[in-house]
């Protein structure tokens, strides 16, 4: 089983699309998946179709050991995926995980009883290396960072990785980069090209083959509650995501 955290504490890079549609995609490959909001806007639980006001229980609760994750978890996307939903009461986990004793572990001691029933687990993180991203952190197996090919790409980088390292130390010696995933790109925009090359030099064999280009198709999505493989198969932006499912299962073969 393969449980990858998708994080970089700076915002906008892609981490809630990169969430959904790589889940998707990797269901759609015949994947038993699970998708996990660790984010207290709980955008990924809006882009697989469902709405925040109506939950009634929610990752907050499984966090704080009041619900066992197999009874909070939901089917959707027609049963293809399984989501575990997250709202504004990921605020709350939050504090009250800071308080409990290895509150560091909680995600990971929720996903034991569940998790060997599915292939792959992805966890989108908040934009912050808070203490819902440390759980991811604690919890996971693989890395996989969203970059945006901007000025400031690497900003803040250095500090994920500190974090890493410290996690994989202390909590977790398993945690590994499994991939720096280049979003947003524009290969008309010349900076973009600059950061890629910088991107490819400082992490040799760390950055993944497939690009995930700007486009509006896989920008609109999210809006309708579908990733972009229901939303628009065509679209640049799905058949990217398609071929990064490829590039991770090919990779956790590798691995295996």
């Amino acid at each position: 089983m393969r449980i990858l955290a998708v994080a970089n504490q700076k915002g906008g890079v892609g981490k809630t699309t990169t969430s959904i549609n790589l889940a998707a995609c990797l269901a759609e490959a015949g994947q038993r998946v699970l998708l996990v909001d660790m984010d207290a806007q709980g955008n990924a639980t809006m882009g697989v179709g469902l709405t925040r006001a109506d939950l009634t229980v929610t990752a907050c609760d499984v966090l704080l050991g009041e619900q066992r994750l197999a009874d909070v978890m939901r089917p959707v996307l027609d049963g293809r995926l399984s989501l575990l939903p997250a709202n504004g009461d990921m605020t709350a986990a939050e504090v009250g995980l800071r308080k409990r004793r290895n509150g560091e572990l909680a995600l990971r001691e929720a996903l034991a009883d569940s998790a060997p029933a599915f292939d792959y687990v992805i966890i989108d993180c908040p934009p912050a290396l808070s203490m819902l991203t440390v759980n991811a952190l604690s919890a996971c197996n693989g890395l996989l960072i969203p970059m945006q090919c901007e000025y400031y790409a690497l900003e803040g980088l250095s500090a994920l990785l500190d974090t890493v390292d410290k996690v994989r130390a202390v909590i977790n010696s398993d945690l590994a980069i499994a991939g720096l995933l280049r979003t947003m790109y524009d290969p008309r925009n010349r900076l973009s090209g600059e950061v890629s090359d910088q991107l490819l030099t400082h992490f040799s064999g760390q950055v993944y083959d497939t690009i995930i280009p700007r486009n509006v198709r896989l920008a609109e999505a999210p809006s309708h509650g579908l990733p972009a493989i229901d939303y628009d198969a065509s679209a640049s932006g799905a058949r990217a995501y398609r071929a990064l499912a490829l590039e991770v299962l090919g990779r956790s073969d590798r691995a295996a």
